[in-house]
């Protein structure tokens, strides 16, 4: 069994008794081939970079997540290509919109967004999108912004079924977290079921989101086998068969 983890935030992961390099050894022990490291802004890409050219099986994004705004560098679109183009950064994000974090007016949010969309295009480098309590605007713009041409993930997915439809459409590949084991997620466990098996990916998202029994915990890669294997059983098919089609479908994404 083969697993990826397509969502994790590794620098956040280290500490003065667990190094990434440790973290990294421990999904390998646990049967996770490749991991990809998520940049949430332009001031720590250096460390997802070197995170992903200290270990083999690591790739990086490069994005500034939607709620980032405290002091933090806007990105631009030249800055988004220059460190995109980088063979170690498969991927332009996280990106995307929150309406539940952020208050007032939020036009920067999605002029931060269209920048991302535009970037990703001319790079051809797939997306990973965040949306909470914005799923029409997020879908919205990525129609206008022809998104469909780079496609990319619906990162932990805790929307409803038309708007997983509606990413599906515009070739998004959806990727549910360590949520869907968590007693109250039974709206995601019903579009966890649901979703054709060529467009699934599964993710920690680490260091949140443990999934049950390692709820409460600093989650980390390695614990994406308790999701594969709680879905594996939703769907009743086998772990093996849900680690093979995820791992090809990331694989095919970021022509790995």
């Amino acid at each position: 069994m083969k697993l990826v983890d397509s969502h994790c935030h590794l620098p956040l992961l280290a500490s003065p008794e667990r190094s990434v390099a440790k973290i990294v050894a421990t999904a390998m022990e646990a049967g996770v081939s490749h991991i990809l490291c998520v940049c949430v802004q332009l001031e720590t890409f250096a460390e997802v970079r070197q995170t992903a050219l200290d270990h083999r099986n690591v790739f990086g994004s490069v994005g500034v997540h939607p709620n980032t705004d405290d002091g933090a560098r806007e990105p631009s679109i030249e800055e988004l290509l220059e460190f995109g183009r980088d063979p170690l950064i498969v991927a332009i994000g996280e990106t995307g919109l929150d309406y539940f974090r952020s208050e007032g007016e939020l036009s920067w949010q999605r002029e931060r967004f269209r920048c991302h969309i535009r970037a990703a295009r001319e790079l051809k480098k797939p997306l990973i999108i965040h949306t909470r309590d914005a799923a029409n605007d997020v879908i919205a713009i990525l129609r206008e912004e022809k998104a469909r041409d780079v496609g990319g993930i619906m990162h932990c997915f805790v929307e409803d079924w038309e708007t997983a439809v509606a990413a599906i459409d515009l070739g998004f590949y959806i990727s549910i977290s360590g949520i869907v084991t968590f007693k109250s997620a039974g709206a995601v466990r019903e579009v966890a079921k649901r979703l054709p098996l060529d467009r699934l990916l599964i993710e920690t998202d680490a260091p949140w989101l443990a999934p049950v029994p390692k709820r409460g915990r600093q989650n980390e890669p390695a614990f994406v086998r308790y999701t594969a294997e709680f879905l594996a059983n939703l769907r009743e098919i086998t772990v093996d068969e849900l680690a093979e089609g995820t791992s090809n479908n990331f694989f095919r994404l970021f022509g790995i």
